[in-house]
């Protein structure tokens, strides 16, 4: 297959998974086998495309990232902070950087992925049960969740290490059992995925950037605006669907998902 359609398909799979509960590394891994796209291109174009991603949440969120660049930024008592922030990234980034080796190593296969989905399905049933009849105790903005809220909601993020359990879904299932709506859940997790995988980005590239060409350019050039385009649509879409309606969707979706990635691969 055309390099430049692969571009393209696989830009639009991270637009449409990055910041969605389904697990965006969990589908890339899929797809990739099933194109028949891997090795240290497709490892680096997996980055390329991920940071297309994550420009579109800055540019959805402009207003507070340059927020947090100011001394109101920095005040925990004036709404969302960067302390609100670190405390939801910091510790995964500390755990992650040291398995980082292992996880690629041992974690990046579709059966590990298949597991990961049904898990990460289950746990956003259990969070939408938790809230069911609490509604009107839930905190709905994000400048009022707490430090210890945040740091609940960054302990939960563990579990994303394992491929196809999901950074988003894990994060908004634990903002939903911690005490947080989903729009609410949603946001925060949007705002501290950027950090997050910025540092995770920088890192991946560090590691392969060496087996990277200048005929590789184009092909990640694609990827890269195709996945901008397709996450900050999903993003729009997603906290819209938020207001009225549960994850339960994604999380039949995810273990469908996991059923027909177990079958097509282990038949």
């Amino acid at each position: 297959m055309d390099q430049n359609l692969i571009a393209v398909i696989v830009g639009i799979v991270e637009g449409l998974t990055e910041f969605l509960p389904v697990s965006s590394t969990g589908h890339m891994i899929i797809v990739g086998h099933l194109l028949g796209f891997e090795g240290q291109l497709a490892d680096v174009f997996d980055v390329f495309v991920q940071l297309g991603a994550i420009l579109s949440v800055i540019f959805i969120y402009k207003e507070r990232f340059i927020r947090f660049f100011t001394k109101d930024g920095w005040d925990v008592n004036k709404g969302l902070s960067v302390w609100h922030v670190a405390a939801g990234i910091v510790p995964v980034m500390g755990v992650a950087f040291f398995l980082y080796k292992y996880i690629k190593l041992y974690l990046f296969s579709p059966l590990t992925v298949a597991i990961g989905l049904f898990l990460g399905g289950v746990l956003l049933i259990i969070a939408e049960k938790y809230t069911e009849g609490k509604e009107d105790q839930l905190v709905n903005d994000v400048d009022k969740i707490s430090l210890k809220q945040a740091i609940w909601v960054g302990i939960y993020q563990f579990l994303s290490l394992w491929p196809g359990f999901s950074r988003s879904g894990s994060t908004i299932a634990g903002g939903l059992l911690v005490g947080l709506s989903r729009e609410c859940a949603a946001a925060y997790t949007f705002l501290i995925a950027v950090p997050l995988m910025f540092v995770a980005c920088l890192y991946d590239l560090y590691k392969n950037f060496k087996y990277l060409n200048a005929g590789d350019l184009q092909v990640l050039g694609i990827g890269f605006v195709v996945s901008f385009i397709v996450a900050y649509l999903s993003v729009l879409w997603f906290l819209k669907f938020l207001k009225n309606s549960k994850l339960t969707s994604f999380a039949i979706y995810r273990m469908a998902l996991a059923l027909f990635t177990f079958w097509y691969f282990y038949r």
